[in-house]
């Protein structure tokens, strides 16, 4: 099933209709020897429910609903729109098109937390910090955190993709939180996922015009739609994309990514392989010590 076209399929939310999908697919050159290691489900919590984690290691993502109230919403907003503005002015005065960025379609402002006191702090806060603890462990930092506005009426979608795929991280297996800033369904690109093929690790990904592509087609996919403040929980290496945006209204969304505290970012430089510590200290910075948040 593709969302590009107009697919309407299963909904998240009952786990009774999600099933692992076993297929083997060409996995990424650099997994090797990947294996998915399950939550212990009798750990201490602070957010998430037993059934919550379960879901997400058989599934790769859970959907945490109202995570914010409507005026930390409308902060977020606030703090995000005039930097994707000026994102937006720099891609018209450059013909339109950056990467995987295009103007009047959809927009990536990255290293908002650089910009922002109050996403930074945020982004070291609970609900945030919780699910991290509950997912990741008690050693953990931010790894990336962006917008991604999907502009009205933009037809293309955004591609079947692991986020792991755009660049190696290790260990593979980080988190990423999909903060909805506007409510999202099916007719205004909210995500959607495919359950189960996380456990396989990266797989291989190639390039096209609209991005990293690991799936041409995913008839096991089912929409995960939002309301404002919600929270779209997964795995780096769950396959996700966003169909297309058919309402007169920009979608909007913050995506915060956490790894655990030693990750390592894979570049190829030529032929070689360059390893590059995942702790950049204006951007990557801890935000669990041994459990306890750290204010960043």
């Amino acid at each position: 099933m593709n969302p590009s076209k107009g697919a309407r399929v299963r909904k998240a939310g009952r786990s009774d209709v999600v099933t692992m999908r076993t297929v083997a697919l060409a996995l990424h050159e650099l997994n090797r020897g990947f294996v998915w290691r399950d939550h212990d489900l009798d750990a201490s919590r602070r957010r998430l429910t037993r059934e919550q984690v379960a879901q997400f290691d058989r599934d790769g993502f859970v959907l945490v609903e109202d995570a914010f109230d409507p005026a930390t919403v409308a902060r977020m907003v606030a703090e995000i729109d005039p930097f994707e503005a000026e994102l937006e002015a720099l891609l018209r005065e450059a013909g339109g098109k950056v990467f995987i960025a295009r103007a009047d379609e959809i927009t990536f402002t990255v290293h908002l937390v650089t910009r922002s006191a109050y996403l930074r702090n945020l982004s070291a806060a609970p609900p945030l910090v919780d699910l991290v603890h509950d997912l990741v462990g008690d050693e953990a930092r931010l790894y990336w955190d962006q917008s991604v506005y999907k502009k009205p009426e933009t037809g293309a979608p955004f591609p079947w993709h692991q986020d792991n795929g755009y660049t190696f991280l290790e260990p593979q297996a980080y988190l990423t939180c999909w903060v909805a800033l506007t409510d999202t369904d099916e007719t205004n690109s909210c995500p959607w996922v495919v359950p189960g093929l996380h456990r396989q690790g990266t797989l291989a990904h190639h390039m096209t015009d609209l991005g990293w592509v690991c799936l041409d087609d995913a008839p096991d996919a089912i929409a995960v739609p939002a309301r404002a403040g919600s929270i779209v929980v997964f795995s780096s290496l769950t396959p996700h994309c966003t169909g297309p945006n058919t309402t007169d209204a920009t979608r909007k969304s913050w995506i915060v990514q956490y790894a655990p505290d030693g990750a390592v970012i894979h570049r190829r430089d030529g032929n070689d392989l360059v390893r590059v510590s995942a702790d950049a200290p204006d951007r990557q910075y801890p935000v669990l010590v041994d459990g306890m948040h750290v204010t960043p």
